[in-house]
C-alpha cells in the first residue's frame, strides 16, 4: 500500500505539527501528500527549513486560519509542558502527542489543570533507526497500528478527530487506557531496544575476527541498537517503571541460564552429567519459540509459517530489482524478504518466504531465468 495516489481524508486543516523529527515530519508529509495544509514548528530551525524542504508542511504566516488540530512531536520529558502550551495557545483546537509513554505526560497535564476536554494522548506503532526530517516516509504508519488514549474527559469530538488521523496516514486505530499502553510497550519495544543496545555494546571490544564472521542474526538482534541515544533515554526513564518490571524477569531468566552455564563449564563436568542443566538451556530456547510464534503476522493477522527460496544475488546495481520483477513475473507473491550479505564475496542471499505451496514453481522459475539458488 502506498500514498502515492491520496485518497480522500477526514482531517481538515490547517494541522499545526510541532517538531519535526522523524514522526512529527512524517505525520507532516503524509498530511500534504494528501492535500491537507500542514503548519510547521520546531525549536530547531535548521529541523525546521529542511522539514519544509522535505515537504513535510510550511512555515507559519500571519494570515493564517485558526489550526483545526495540533499535532506535537516531542520527547516524553517535554511532552506535557509543550502540550499545555499549545492547548492555551489555540483555544479551540484539539491536541494530540506522539509520545511513546502516556500514563506520565498525561498525570504532568492532569497535575498543570490542563484542559483534557480537548486532549487526545497517542502513540504510532512505527519508527526507523534513523531520525530526524530527512529520514521522514509519508507511509511510514500504514498498516501500523495508532493508540489512541482516552485522558477520561476527552470530548467525543476530540477523539473522533485523532481517530480520523490515523486512518487517514493509514494506520489502524486501536483504543487503549495509559496504564495498560505503557506496560505494553515496555514488552514489545522498550525491552528489544535495552536488549539490543546491551547485545551491540559487546561488540565494542570484540576482536576483528570475530566481527569478520557476523551474519544475519547478528545484524537483526542488533538493528535497532543504532537508534538516537537521548530519545531513547528519555523514553526509558519515563516509563522506568514498566520497563523495570520487565527488566527483573529479563534478569531472572539471565540468572538461570549463567547458573546452568556455570554448572556445565566447572572443572571435570561434562554437559550431559550435570543433571537440570541442558534442560534449563532447552527450555530457554523453546520458551523464545513459543514468544515468537505469537507475534503477529503479516498485516497483524494470525502468523503463517512460510517457504523461504534463497537466492544468490550478485552485489551490482539493478540485480535485486530484476529478482524482484523476476519473482512477480512468475505469479507468486512475494510475502516477507530478507537480505544477508556475504562477508568478503561481491554476492549476497536474498531469502524470498512465499506461502509453503509455492516455494516449488518459484524455484522452477528463478532457475529457468537464470537464477543460483543457495541449497
Amino acid at each position: 500500500m502506498s500514498l502515492d495516489a491520496p485518497a480522500p481524508v477526514a482531517t481538515r486543516g490547517p494541522v499545526r505539527v510541532v517538531g519535526t523529527g522523524l514522526l512529527g515530519a512524517s505525520v507532516g508529509l503524509a498530511l500534504s501528500t494528501r492535500g491537507v495544509d500542514v503548519v510547521l514548528s520546531d525549536p530547531s530551525r535548521t529541523a525546521l527549513a529542511l522539514a519544509r524542504d522535505v515537504g513535510a508542511g510550511r512555515l507559519p504566516a500571519d494570515d493564517d486560519a485558526p489550526v483545526t488540530l495540533v499535532v506535537v512531536a516531542a520527547p516524553p520529558d517535554v511532552t506535557a509542558d509543550v502540550v499545555a502550551a499549545e492547548l492555551r495557545a489555540h483555544p479551540h483546537a484539539i491536541v494530540t502527542d506522539l509520545a511513546s509513554v502516556k500514563g506520565y505526560v498525561l498525570a504532568d497535564l492532569r497535575a498543570a489543570g490542563a484542559d483534557l476536554t480537548r486532549y487526545v494522548g497517542s502513540h504510532p506503532m512505527a519508527g526507523r533507526e534513523r531520525s530526524g526530517p530527512a529520514a521522514a516516509l509519508p507511509d511510514l504508519f500504514v498498516g501500523r497500528p495508532w493508540v489512541v488514549i482516552d485522558s477520561g474527559e476527552s470530548s467525543a469530538a476530540a477523539l473522533l478527530a485523532v481517530r480520523a488521523l490515523a486512518t487517514d496516514l493509514g494506520a489502524v486505530p486501536r483504543a487503549m487506557d495509559p496504564a495498560e499502553h505503557d506496560d505494553a510497550v515496555a514488552v514489545v519495544s522498550h525491552l528489544p531496544q535495552v536488549a539490543a543496545s546491551l547485545v551491540a555494546a559487546r561488540l565494542r571490544d570484540a576482536p576483528n575476527a570475530a566481527l569478520d564472521l557476523s551474519g544475519q542474526g547478528l545484524r537483526d538482534v542488533t538493528r535497532i541498537a543504532a537508534s538516537d541515544a537521548g530519545l531513547w533515554t528519555s523514553i526509558l526513564a519515563a516509563n522506568a517503571a514498566s520497563v523495570g518490571a520487565v527488566l527483573v524477569e529479563l534478569r531472572a531468566d539471565l540468572d538461570r541460564v549463567i547458573d546452568a552455564l556455570a554448572s556445565a563449564a566447572a572443572p571435570g563436568a561434562a554437559p550431559e552429567t550435570v543433571p537440570g542443566a541442558l534442560g534449563v538451556l532447552a527450555r530457554s530456547i523453546a520458551q523464545g519459540n513459543a514468544g515468537v510464534a505469537r507475534i503477529p503476522g503479516k498485516h497483524g493477522g494470525t502468523p503463517r509459517v512460510y517457504a523461504v527460496v534463497t537466492v544468490l544475488v550478485p552485489d551490482v546495481p539493478g540485480e535485486l530489482a530484476r529478482l524482484l520483477t523476476d519473482v512477480g513475473a512468475a505469479g507468486v507473491n512475494l510475502e516477507d524478504l530478507q537480505l544477508e550479505h556475504s562477508s568478503g564475496r561481491p554476492v549476497g542471499m536474498a531469502a524470498i518466504s512465499v506461502l509453503p505451496g509455492r516455494a516449488e514453481h518459484l524455484e522452477r522459475e528463478l532457475t529457468a531465468r537464470g537464477w543460483r539458488l543457495a541449497s
